[in-house]
């Protein structure tokens, strides 16, 4: 269902303050409709395989890793770092590279700031194509650290136990005291505990590579301790913002694409925002579960940005 690899026709590094810098590239074609893409995490970064997303004869693909995320420099790091931040650096980016207006493509923690970004700028987001629902509140936090356990376990077990007894009574707390400690050897292995924990929880069907992946030194360096991070600080937002701000954005064409099985973001969270927002087109993926890369979510993603090409960048079926 992808298009072929592609290696960006542009790419650079954006300073956004005195301490951070971020990668971003261009891909497709220069006079295409302009289309950003945001990772998930926070914390991961754009792989290759994300520019394949898109189709390079109409789509000018953007990616950028978020701040303290991927290629972005410097890498974990937390100070400056919150969705205030992270929304200004889009648009930073977005006037950097002389663009009028766009379409928004986010994931998991990707979907949580593109609404973020279309509210407080929705006179420069065209769509939204929204997947993962990941709206930030307290208790999608705690089914993260907690709830997932239900369904695997075996690894909500590996993942207390990475701690000693007596720092497992709050593990957001201890392991953010550990994913922030200046020693390696305090630090990574936490990381790479986090980042098993999430990845072994990603996909309906078991997918070592995804595990292996997020466990790796590099992703989880990254990965775990912006998680933390947000996760401590409530993504920076009040309990119920992106929901409440939902009059905001109400105008603009929207899509929402869920998988029935997503452990990592449940589908109430998907729901909760359809509820909110019923002029947005609602697609519930069976036999599903949280990647990006699964069959149904690919299939259901891809066929939206066909439908949303076709009609020279307007879907008819988001109403």
């Amino acid at each position: 269902m992808l298009y072929p690899p592609i290696e960006p026709f542009r790419h650079g590094m954006l300073p956004v303050d005195g301490l951070h810098q971020l990668y971003w590239e261009e891909c497709g074609s220069p006079d295409g409709a302009p289309i950003l893409y945001l990772h998930g995490g926070p914390g991961d970064g754009c792989s290759p395989m994300c520019r394949q997303l898109f189709d390079p004869a109409w789509y000018r693909a953007v990616l950028f890793d978020q701040r303290g995320s991927g290629r972005s420099v410097p890498r974990g790091e937390l100070r400056d770092n919150t969705t205030a931040h992270l929304v200004a650096d889009i648009e930073a980016l977005r006037r950097h590279l002389g663009i009028e207006r766009w379409l928004v493509f986010g994931g998991s923690w990707g979907s949580t700031l593109a609404l973020a970004y279309a509210q407080t700028h929705p006179e420069r987001v065209t769509g939204l194509f929204l997947r993962g629902i990941f709206l930030g509140r307290e208790r999608e936090v705690n089914w993260f650290l907690h709830g997932m356990g239900q369904f695997f376990p075996e690894e909500a077990k590996r993942f207390a136990e990475a701690l000693p007894p007596e720092e497992r009574g709050d593990l957001l707390a201890s392991y953010y005291r550990r994913l922030t400690d200046p020693d390696p050897a305090v630090h990574l292995p936490a990381c790479r505990a986090w980042g098993r924990y999430e990845g072994a929880c990603v996909a309906l069907l078991p997918n070592r590579d995804a595990m292996e992946r997020a466990a790796s030194e590099y992703v989880s360096l990254s990965l775990a301790r912006l998680e933390a991070h947000y996760f401590v600080n409530r993504i920076f937002l009040p309990e119920a913002a992106l929901l409440d701000g939902i009059h905001r954005i109400r105008h603009i064409p929207a899509v929402i694409v869920q998988g029935r099985y997503d452990i990592v973001c449940p589908p109430a969270n998907a729901a909760d925002l359809a509820a909110a927002w019923p002029q947005a087109r609602f697609r519930m993926v069976e036999a599903a579960g949280h990647s990006v890369w699964e069959e149904g979510i690919l299939s259901a993603l891809m066929g939206e940005l066909e439908a949303c090409k076709r009609h020279g960048g307007v879907n008819p079926a988001w109403g």
